[in-house]
């Protein structure tokens, strides 16, 4: 009896199944370490340099330039928000990269204001609060969009009621504040990791559909979205156990 010689070919959509989800999942968390070593670089630098400081903080608080500083940040997200699709790669990285700076330039006034060992104390917990939700949004079976209306409505009563705060200069409701911040930014980590695990997947899914440009497109963007969420967690936790200078 002629014995019969199987072989096993593995397709090429089979050895690559989940490379591209994977690859678009590295590229988000480490335009994101990008990001935070440029903001950490920048605010270190200015924080440190008294005479570049005189220019964006003078006797009757913020200059111009100042006001700059803390407000063109946000105008830089809309601009990608709502350009992404218009601009380039390498402009959208440009944007991005300004972004980081920018906002390192921002938390360099809160340098300023709180304790060094506060604020590396702060960083850390907000390293392993990031870094552990950010392990339950990957790999849990639990479907979390539905708590995304719920985190995103407490994110924008956190910025009102912060606003508010400003005027009121209220520290209670400040110490209040933090805490509620620290809730939603950790939920809000495992939501946010959860929705990029699953746009890499629909890159799978998609195959050659979706052009590289726009799937680096897709990574800066959910990089952006998670660093975000990152610095306001970091930003809640000095709030509550920050050490004033």
């Amino acid at each position: 009896m002629e014995q019969q010689n199987y072989q096993y070919n593995e397709s090429p959509s089979y050895v690559q199944q989940g490379a591209v989800s994977k690859r678009f999942f590295g590229n988000v968390f480490l335009w994101m370490f990008v990001a935070l070593a440029l903001s950490s670089v920048s605010a270190y630098f200015l924080a440190s340099s008294p005479v570049i400081l005189q220019y964006l903080i003078g006797e009757k608080g913020f200059t111009i330039l100042g006001y700059i500083a803390i407000f063109a940040p946000v105008g830089l997200v809309f601009l990608m928000g709502s350009a992404m699709n218009r601009l380039s790669y390498p402009a959208l990285i440009g944007v991005f990269l300004l972004y980081s700076i920018l906002t390192g330039v921002m938390l360099s006034f809160i340098l300023l204001i709180y304790a060094t060992t506060s604020i590396a104390i702060c960083f850390l917990a907000a390293c392993a609060i990031f870094g552990v939700m950010a392990v339950m949004g990957y790999t849990t079976n639990v479907d979390l969009s539905k708590f995304g209306p719920i985190l995103m409505a407490g994110v924008i009563g956190l910025i009102i009621i912060s606003v508010v705060n400003m005027f009121l200069q209220s520290d209670s409701l400040g110490y209040i504040l933090g805490f509620i911040g620290v809730a939603i930014f950790t939920a809000l980590t495992a939501y946010k990791v959860q929705e990029i695990k699953r746009i890499g997947q629909g890159l799978d899914e998609e195959g050659n559909t979706i052009s590289t440009e726009d799937s680096n497109k897709l990574a800066l963007m959910g990089a952006l979205s998670l660093y975000i969420t990152f610095i306001n967690l970091f930003l809640s936790l000095l709030r509550i156990f920050g050490d004033r200078r």
